[in-house]
């Protein structure tokens, strides 16, 4: 039986809007395009990897940023975004590796929880790769990959018509500091940190890169055919 075959886009290092805005293009693809040969019933979606251009926060479903706290935040220099994944507020920049799967769940034949829990064992996947074997995830409300108390994964989705959007965020070499501004995700008494501060040498989105893809297609079961954006 041939594996499922999801689309490859690195965009590289690019604004938070531009991520946005070719994933609600591939949203709109797969929602309103029928089963034709256009669209093999192999072809899941889309699998869009970048790499923020700048500082961005941003809250999720259930909010988490007051319209004063916004204001705050934009007098750093930093984006402020609402967006449509779940969770609550957090940071995006420089340095972390963003991962947002634009994918048809009925066609790999998936529960959404099932997709979630397979979201952070690609993270657990790259930090034992990396050299991290003590990262785990943990459950709701911790959703995300952790190291003791420190979170060095977040992870929000959404999922409309079986088709899930947003993902992940691995912070790679990311500026931690940008994290202090805000309770990430609303989780009191919790902190972040990142491949670089835990490995204790600088680790680049770029290097992170080719694990996580294993580790992607391992999990999903999945084949990756690459498509360039930049092209």
């Amino acid at each position: 039986m041939r594996q499922p075959m999801v689309r490859l886009v690195r965009l590289g290092r690019v604004p938070y809007t531009e991520v946005l805005a070719l994933q609600e293009q591939w949203l709109r693809q797969l929602q309103t395009e029928p089963d034709t040969e256009a669209r093999p019933r192999i072809e899941v979606g889309a699998l869009l990897l970048s790499e923020p251009a700048g500082p961005v926060y941003t809250a999720g479903l259930r909010g988490g940023l007051t319209p004063e706290e916004a204001a705050r935040l934009r007098a750093l220099g930093a984006e402020v975004r609402a967006t449509g994944r779940g969770g609550l507020a957090t940071f995006h920049g420089p340095g972390q590796l963003l991962c947002h799967p634009v994918l048809d769940l009925r066609r790999l034949g998936l529960r959404l929880r099932t997709y979630v829990a397979a979201l952070e064992a690609c993270a657990v996947r790259l930090c034992e790769l990396q050299g991290l074997p003590a990262a785990r995830a943990r459950p709701p409300p911790y959703t995300g990959v952790w190291l003791g108390e420190l979170k060095i994964c977040a992870i929000g989705v959404r999922c409309g018509r079986h088709i899930t959007s947003h993902g992940l965020a691995l912070n790679c070499c990311t500026d931690l500091t940008w994290f202090e501004h805000i309770v990430p995700c609303g989780l009191v008494g919790t902190g972040v940190t990142s491949l670089s501060k835990e490995l204790q040498r600088y680790v680049t989105v770029d290097e992170v890169m080719p694990p996580f893809l294993e580790a992607f297609k391992e999990t999903y079961k999945c084949t990756l055919t690459s498509e360039d954006s930049l092209n």
